[in-house]
């Protein structure tokens, strides 16, 4: 009997974030098939972002590896925004790592901030001849600091055999950035459409009275980490415009940071502009996203640079949800048919979201049309197709 393909993801932390999202239920879906046996090593074991100490246990991303019978082990670092270098492991860490990686066929590093720990196995010594491939998720390497460093390198010298994007925005980014792995792919996102789906009726009008939204109010919602690269100002300096206009729309704001708790969200908020009537639901961080999409008009995504390939956007348009995004990444294809693109222009994104709110029963249609084309079984194939291409790659060069 062959025994499954043992595949190690490498993960910097478990935090609030949509390439967590993606590659956890990459993670979880290959390791059900059966064929391969996935583990998770993650470098931090709790992480320092937007206002939050977020801990490993508590990640819902964490739990359902768990639950599907991933194994999750770490290092026990904390995550502050720093990348972990190469020369700021210890002998212990290394040890742990060494073991961790030593029981592998393959490894995937999400994002390239976790190659710091391989380039520091590697220049002990204790580095296995095994595949190892970055999955990506920017359009803007160069705001990765150190990490595009170790990237290149890890590249440049063989450590590195294959980058794969979620975006082509992404794969030609980081071409232009100088890493030269030896395969490159890009295999777009897709999400669980079982869990991002539309409600009937009854779950919409229990979510919108748990929030205090009258039953017919039209609702924007902002599923994004108060960070500058998804530019917040833009999203409330939109909202105040907006919320001007109509006073009767509600905008519900999702993601860490994005919370009245938060001062630097509530010091942004006035200097943008924001009325006090305005019917804000400043959530923070949820884990009942779906019900959010649900009684969404209009998912807005504002954001400046790095985005690849938003998951916002398809979730909430699964949901019957029509995005309405700034031109980042490849968002523009993503949105096509279901949504619009807008400049980075407040009085516009206010005048667009309106637009779709005086339309939003034929572009809930459109939306929820395009459902079978957003789903991750497309997704989980062409991962699977790519480790047994790096594997069969290195059985010939053997």
């Amino acid at each position: 009997m062959v025994r499954p393909t043992r595949v190690l993801s490498l993960y910097e932390g478990f935090f609030a974030g949509g390439a967590r999202i993606l590659h956890s239920d990459v993670v979880s879906g290959l390791h059900a098939g059966g064929d391969q046996h996935h583990s998770v090593l993650a470098i931090a074991s709790r992480t320092h972002r937007e206002a939050t100490v977020q801990r490993v246990e508590d990640d819902p991303r964490y739990h359902r590896l768990v639950g599907a019978g991933v194994r999750v082990s770490t290092l026990g670092r904390l995550g502050d925004g720093d990348s972990a270098g190469p020369d700021s492991f210890t002998d212990q860490q290394l040890r742990v790592a060494a073991e961790v990686v030593n029981s592998a066929d393959l490894i995937l590093s999400l994002k390239e901030q976790p190659l710091g720990i391989l380039l520091a196995l590697r220049s002990r010594g204790m580095m296995p001849a095994i595949p190892v491939a970055a999955c990506l998720h920017r359009s803007d390497p160069r705001h990765s600091g150190a990490a595009l460093g170790w990237l290149t390198d890890a590249a440049a010298t063989g450590l590195l055999t294959a980058t794969v994007s979620c975006a082509e925005a992404t794969d030609r980014a980081y071409a232009h950035a100088g890493v030269t792995a030896e395969s490159r792919y890009v295999i777009a996102n897709g999400i669980d459409t079982d869990r991002f789906r539309a409600a009937g009726r009854a779950d919409r009008q229990a979510t919108r009275r748990g929030l205090g939204i009258p039953p017919n109010a039209p609702v924007i919602a902002y599923a994004a980490r108060f960070d500058a690269m998804k530019d917040p100002g833009l999203f409330l300096r939109a909202l105040a415009v907006h919320s001007r206009r109509h006073p009767g729309a509600h905008y519900v704001l999702c993601g860490a940071g994005m919370s009245w708790e938060n001062a630097a969200f509530r010091a942004l908020a006035a200097e943008r502009g924001v009325p006090r009537t305005a019917h804000i639901h400043a959530l923070g961080i949820r884990q009942d996203m779906p019900s959010i999409y649900q009684i969404a008009d209009v998912v807005a995504l504002t954001s400046a640079f790095g985005e690849a390939s938003p998951l916002c956007l398809i979730e909430g348009a699964a949901c019957g949800a029509t995005p309405v995004t700034t031109n980042v990444g490849d968002a523009a294809a993503q949105v096509e048919g279901i949504g619009v693109v807008t400049p980075r222009d407040a009085e516009t994104i206010a005048e667009v979201w309106q637009f779709v709110l005086r339309n939003r029963g034929a572009f809930r249609r459109r939306a929820l049309a395009a459902r079978p084309r957003l789903g991750r079984e497309r997704m989980l194939t062409e991962y699977r197709a790519v480790t047994h291409d790096l594997l069969r790659r290195e059985e010939v060069a053997a």
